[in-house]
């Protein structure tokens, strides 16, 4: 398998994965795929070529996905300190110029959902490549020249289009520039860490990642009529800002005990997907039609995760005779 398929693949599903099947945008704006391409594409194809080049494991990858997540959403988009965009700045109060509980929902959801499941699963797809490059040099700066081109075609799309006429102050544009280094450099030092030792079913882990994506997901993001997570108001929106912090706090704990063979991890990410394209179904498809999209998208998804688990399974099996 010529590497560079492998790359392509990651480049096409990561949009999907990361969007589509949140339900945002619904299904019928697949047209808008090249556009997010160049940006989620090439963002997470160059989080696994730099987390795989200096051997830092997931914790480089969650690491890199968070400063990708600052970069799309503080630099391109500028959403994280929008006033207007989104209607994120009304969700919780401010703290030094950003949307505070936009921030706390955004940037682990593309660690997650943008780099570390897209990633996941071409290694699974692809086991023969999943220790090693996909690109030479020339590949790797092909891939940044790309994805900077990417950031600046949102830039220069979006924006204009939903948030016309706002800049980020340029306090907050250093901030961004300042953390996106501060996550890299540690996201690039130091060795990968073994597993944990504590044993997990498979189901277990897809109970886990169901559970948590879900709750992550509705205690921050506004739905069903309501501007403010977990339908909250005044003082008591740092309960729902609290409570989602506890439980990605929990989460990473448990992760770094348990130990997750190939079978566990892909069951943990699934449930991960399947409830994330539940949310959108609530939050989210706003028509019948959207509705329906995405549940036939969502049932296509959970297909192709069948099948991948029987491949992840058989592997797992060994001949006899």
């Amino acid at each position: 398998m010529n590497p560079r398929w492998a790359a392509l693949l990651l480049a096409a599903i990561t949009p999907l994965v990361a969007e589509f099947t949140l339900g945002n945008p619904p299904i019928r704006q697949i047209w808008l795929l090249p556009l997010w391409i160049p940006l989620y594409g090439a963002g997470t194809v160059l989080i696994r070529e730099l987390v795989r080049r200096a051997g830092t494991g997931w914790r480089g990858v969650l690491l890199l996905g968070a400063a990708y997540g600052i970069v799309e959403e503080g630099l391109a988009l500028q959403a994280l300190s929008s006033p207007t965009l989104y209607g994120a700045a009304g969700w919780a109060p401010r703290i030094l110029g950003l949307n505070s509980a936009y921030a706390e929902l955004m940037i682990p959801y593309h660690a997650v959902f943008s780099a570390a499941i897209p990633i996941l699963l071409v290694d699974l797809i692809f086991p023969a490549l999943r220790d090693r490059p996909y690109l030479g040099r020339l590949g790797m700066i092909v891939t940044g020249v790309v994805f900077v081109l990417g950031a600046l075609l949102v830039r220069l799309s979006v924006p204009p289009a939903m948030d016309p006429g706002y800049q980020a102050p340029a306090v907050v544009v250093v901030g961004c520039l300042a953390a996106v280094a501060v996550l890299v450099a540690a996201g690039l030092v130091g060795a990968s860490r073994p597993g944990g030792s504590m044993p997990v079913r498979a189901w277990g882990a897809g109970v886990v990642g169901a559970l948590a994506a879900f709750a992550y997901l509705a205690l921050l993001f506004p739905f069903g009529g309501a501007t403010h997570p977990a339908f909250t108001r005044g003082g008591w929106v740092w309960v729902p800002m609290v409570a989602a912090a506890v439980l990605g706090v929990c989460a990473v704990w448990l992760l770094r005990r348990w130990s997750l063979g190939d079978l566990e991890l892909l069951a943990l990410a699934g449930g991960a997907l399947v409830a994330h394209t539940a949310f959108g179904l609530i939050a989210n498809a706003d028509t019948a039609a959207d509705r329906l999209g995405l549940a036939g998208l969502g049932v296509v998804m959970v297909f192709l995760l069948v099948l991948l688990g029987n491949r992840v399974r058989a592997r797992a099996v060994p001949l006899r005779g």
